[in-house]
């Protein structure tokens, strides 16, 4: 069935590098967007093949700083004010679409929107761990809204306007296995790191060690992760790794600056 278009003008925004598994799943759940611009950081596999087969798509390739860069750089490129900014590894339900659709149909909208997310890792519901609050703005009008270019992970969106959430959840397959999730929390921590130094932070090693154990105890046992298994044990220990790394990169950033 051809989804029905909202009246309002959407702008759909990826960013991208090395997802061509990922990439045909999210362009399609975009479907009833007017465009989707998508920024790469020179991706070496068929990311951009197959991204190109699409005629709605635009890509746009540029060399990786850090995620906000690429994510304001999509922003400048939408022809309209409205976007919807997905990852790769996220995917729009129907019932979720309908819901977008419903709500820029309204008289009055907020001016951005937080969509709570469902986690899978290695393709299983994840339901604790500390995913159980993740929500992110993904819906927002973008000469309301910008992303902190201070923050170099994990990346803000600063709003000023009003703000609402979605009762539906974004689904989120974030990780396929332990080996890619373990490198991208490293690369996590190694810009949080650059980001702390940036900020004016003085690496401790005792701040290092107290924080990288708190943070396997806050997401294993005070957020639950326990509950969740195995998986609770390897996504609470990699959350943990992400802080060591952290930690060690400010550290690493503070050297090569004295």
């Amino acid at each position: 069935m051809t989804p029905q278009p909202s009246p309002v003008k959407i702008s759909g925004l990826i960013i991208t590098f090395n997802e061509e598994k990922n990439i045909r799943e999210v362009i399609e759940c975009l479907d009833f967007v007017d465009e989707i611009i998508i920024v790469d950081s020179y991706s070496t596999d068929n990311t951009v093949a197959i991204a190109n087969t699409y005629p709605k798509v635009k890509v746009i390739q540029n060399k990786f700083v850090d995620f906000t860069s690429q994510r304001n750089l999509a922003l400048d490129l939408a022809k309209y004010n409205w976007v919807l900014f997905l990852d790769a590894d996220e995917r729009i339900t129907p019932p979720l679409k309908a819901e977008i659709i419903a709500e820029l149909q309204k008289p009055e909208t907020k001016d951005a929107y937080y969509f709570v997310r469902k986690f899978f890792f290695a393709g299983k519901a994840i339901h604790f761990s500390g995913t159980q609050t993740d929500k992110n703005f993904r819906l927002f009008k973008k000469d309301k809204a910008h992303y902190i270019p201070e923050k170099l992970v994990h990346e803000t969106l600063k709003v000023d306007g009003t703000v609402g959430i979605l009762e539906n959840k974004l689904l989120h397959y974030s990780y396929d296995n332990y080996a890619i999730y373990k490198k991208k929390m490293i690369s996590y921590g190694v810009l949080k790191g650059k980001e702390l130094f940036q900020k004016g932070k003085r690496y401790n090693f005792f701040t290092h060690y107290l924080k990288t154990i708190f943070k396997f105890i806050k997401a294993f046992f005070i957020r639950l992760g326990i509950l969740d298994g195995k998986n609770g044990l390897i996504i609470s220990y990699l959350q943990a790794l992400s802080v060591h790394h952290t930690y060690k990169s400010l550290k690493f950033n503070q050297k090569q600056n004295i």
